[in-house]
């Protein structure tokens, strides 16, 4: 309790609200090797772009890469270069000197299996640390990074950038649908060999999916093929939802809600994606407090690998992982 008295007494004294005199809030990134590291330093570092958030800056990065990962190595030097050349981010040579360069951080490694490793020492430091899909790769992992956030007292989350998509948002917060009994949400679903099934890339849609629905699923049932994978998963209160892979034919992020009232497709739009999704960051900076449940985040970890467990089993039901 009192670390975390220690914390919000820190973002009370960066973020005085509405007095005019907000001091510019100092994140560093980890992990060079996705396209989010540019995207995420643009909207905060260029104030040209129409997207500009005032407030916060990214000014350290550590590059870290993983070397068995292709879509790692082959684009780590060249996301490094356009952090420093294009928004004048400082990179450093490992995370101890990031830390005492930074108020918060975004870890943006595109493999899930370095996150525990380089989450330790932010969690430690009591820095503030959003963790950029996905999370882990695996559950037991998610537990533990969970673990070290209460036992530091530092505050985490993680999300994709689908969670927070606009339309969907729009859905949600309309009484048009009336109460969401269910639904199918999809996106494209790509395999990496070193991450289980769907924490790679299938990861967007079942954001999506716990968006609508949140949690309670207790069962899962998977049908897979090598163009596409369907997942079905039932809640303790007999609604059913779906998430559809895809790896071939016309690729899509999209959900479409199932209400008591009416049906709404809610499909990917490029506005404000990535926007949006920083404009929950910066706020969990500010006050600690997590846009996504916990309880929601491991849930959708034990939907995947229950999942994974189905496809071994021939589409046998499973149940989740919930203990």
């Amino acid at each position: 309790m009192f670390k975390k008295f220690l914390y919000l007494m820190a973002v009370g004294l960066l973020y005085s609200a509405h007095s005019g005199a907000q001091t510019e809030l100092r994140i560093g990134l980890i992990g060079l090797d996705t396209s989010h590291a540019p995207a995420f330093s643009r909207l905060l570092n260029d104030s040209t772009n129409e997207n500009y958030l005032r407030g916060a800056r990214i000014v350290a990065a550590f590059p870290g890469g993983s070397p068995d990962v292709e879509a790692s190595y082959t684009r780590i030097e060249r996301f490094t270069h356009q952090v420093r050349d294009e928004f004048g981010v400082e990179i450093v040579n490992d995370i101890p000197t990031l830390l005492k360069k930074v108020d918060a951080v975004i870890l943006t490694s595109v493999d899930g299996r370095v996150h525990l490793a380089q989450a330790t020492p932010v969690l430690k430091a009591g820095k503030p640390l959003f963790i950029d899909k996905p999370m882990a790769a695996s559950l037991q992992t998610v537990r533990e990074i969970f673990r070290l956030s209460d036992e530091y007292g530092t505050p985490c989350f993680s999300a994709s950038s689908l969670r927070f998509l606009q339309p969907l948002q729009d859905a949600l917060e309309d009484t048009v649908a009336g109460k969401i009994i269910g639904c199918i949400a999809y996106s494209p679903c790509k395999f990496e060999p070193h991450h289980p099934d769907l924490m790679w890339y299938g990861i967007h849609g079942i954001e999506m999916l716990f968006t609508a629905m949140g949690p309670g699923c207790t069962q899962v049932t998977r049908i897979h093929s090598e163009d596409t994978d369907v997942v079905v998963g039932l809640w303790k209160d007999g609604r059913i939802a779906t998430f559809r892979g895809i790896r071939d034919g016309k690729s899509a992020y999209g959900i479409m809600l199932f209400g008591d009232k009416d049906i709404i497709d809610a499909r990917y739009t490029k506005i404000a994606l990535y926007k949006n999704l920083l404009i929950e960051v910066l706020e969990f900076f500010r006050t600690g407090k997590s846009p996504v449940p916990r309880q929601e985040t491991l849930e959708m970890f034990a939907f995947m690998e229950a999942a994974d467990e189905s496809k071994n089993l021939g589409g046998q039901v499973v149940r989740l992982d919930l203990q």
